[in-house]
């Protein structure tokens, strides 16, 4: 390699890392943007927002879980509007179908030349912004169609592929509560949800806020923020984002503490888990990690990342026994154990 060869890999290496710094002080200053815009419609619940825009940076889905009337959908569709996403949302019932939700063929005649064929009609999911509401309320099968869907970004009708848009974002919500005549997810769907959310009830000061915001006659204009495409580039910004060997240990031993069978598991998981997380666990400790980095402006993961995303990535990917649940034990207080138990690494940058 010459010098002059030499000397344009490293000045294309600078240029790149300074367009990358420049990308994530985008992100960042978007950040603080879409949650200060999202204060004129949705009071508190700051820490699921910042869950939400984890998982959306992260190409990641989430599964809001909450009691009604905590704003679940309208926090959904603000982000779609200060996002200038396309948003459907989909009212899961027991007699909702696949074809309900993705689309269906129908036979459409040529006025010209009198030709029968088939044509497809798109469905609600071809959207940028999925709201599936109570998706525990459908019968498998349509629960089934939402899921390769959220997989393969695709649809297959009479053959053919039809591709969603991107990005794609899938927000399912549970309510907690009712559970009579529904349809529970079981734990191999729930684990294609990167988060599992919970929303919870607003303070004493924030509900009076509430009131007061939503009482009168004022409407709020919200602005845009970002769109689809710089969304796409900041996804592939967040997936740059470097992550030390200390990281990946870390997240590694997480996820394999929270397994029964392993050999080093500690005594409280054998006692009180049936079935751990599985290896998709520890890549979206990884990605969630590197898209809190990338929205705080970071490029670099910090041990604290993974710690932040720990809850939403392990709650769902938890099974408690039958000890677990007669001593009032929840998957939520076994991953709280486990991140004050599991030694954290020193950061080697620091030693």
């Amino acid at each position: 390699m010459t010098a002059n060869q030499n000397g344009s890999n490293v000045e294309s290496a600078t240029t790149k890392d300074q367009n990358d710094m420049e990308r994530l002080r985008q992100l960042r200053e978007g950040f603080d943007a879409i949650r200060n815009e999202l204060k004129n419609v949705v009071i508190g619940q700051e820490a699921v927002v910042e869950e939400l825009l984890i998982a959306i940076f992260a190409r990641g889905h989430c599964i809001l879980v909450g009691v009604p009337g905590l704003a679940k959908t309208l926090l959904v569709s603000t982000l779609s509007q200060i996002l200038e996403l396309s948003f459907k949302r989909i009212q899961f019932t027991p007699d909702l179908m696949p074809a309900d939700i993705t689309g269906t063929e129908i036979i459409q005649e040529d006025p010209l030349t009198r030709e029968r064929k088939f044509v497809f009609l798109k469905g609600p999911l071809f959207a940028n912004m999925i709201l599936a509401d109570e998706i525990n309320r459908t019968p498998p099968k349509t629960q089934a169609a939402l899921l390769e869907a959220m997989q393969e970004q695709k649809i297959t009708i009479g053959g053919q592929s039809n591709s969603l848009p991107s990005p794609f974002f899938v927000l399912a919500t549970q309510n907690p509560i009712e559970q009579e005549g529904t349809y529970p997810l079981p734990e191999a769907q729930l684990d294609r949800f990167m988060f599992m959310v919970t929303v919870g009830y607003p303070s004493a000061e924030e509900e009076i806020q509430i009131m007061k915001m939503t009482t009168g006659g004022a409407k709020t204009t919200l602005q845009p923020r970002l769109k689809a495409e710089d969304i796409l580039r900041l996804q592939d910004i967040v997936r740059r984002v470097p992550v030390g060997d200390h990281i990946f240990q870390y997240a590694a031993a997480l996820s394999r503490a929270t397994r029964p069978k392993e050999a080093d598991s500690p005594k409280f998981i054998q006692e009180w888990v049936a079935w751990g997380a599985g290896p998709r666990a520890s890549q979206y400790l990884i990605l969630g990690a590197k898209a809190r980095a990338g929205l705080y402006g970071r490029l670099h993961v910090t041990i604290e990342d993974v710690v932040e995303v720990a809850l939403p990535v392990l709650r769902h990917r938890i099974v408690t026994n039958y000890n677990a649940e007669a001593e009032g034990i929840a998957s939520d207080d076994i991953v709280r154990r486990l991140l004050k138990e599991i030694p954290r690494p020193a950061d080697p940058a620091r030693k």
